[in-house]
């Protein structure tokens, strides 16, 4: 028997999901850590509406960097198995 024979598919799915959501855990903590640095002057009991709208817009910023770098791996990831690359 192979490796990959023994390996129980119901553990590899929980290993997958893990890591997914290990994975997203560490997304949301590099967005928190950077919008409070870019945007959180002095901490106080209530966001005024500037701070609000820049945590806001960052938020935003960091998904649609996030989704676009995510589409370019994948077609860059795609792109490379359609055409691999040839060695002369």
């Amino acid at each position: 028997m192979t490796e990959k024979e023994t390996v129980d598919p119901q553990l590899q799915d929980f290993i997958l999901a893990e890591t997914q959501k290990q994975r997203f855990q560490v997304l949301v903590h590099g967005l928190t850590d950077t919008c409070w640095e870019t945007c959180m002057g002095r901490p106080s009991t209530r966001l005024d509406s500037k701070t609000e709208t820049c945590i806001m817009n960052c938020v935003e910023r960091f998904i649609d960097a996030t989704t676009f770098i995510t589409r370019r791996l994948m077609n860059t990831t795609k792109y490379r198995s359609e055409a691999p690359l040839e060695f002369q």
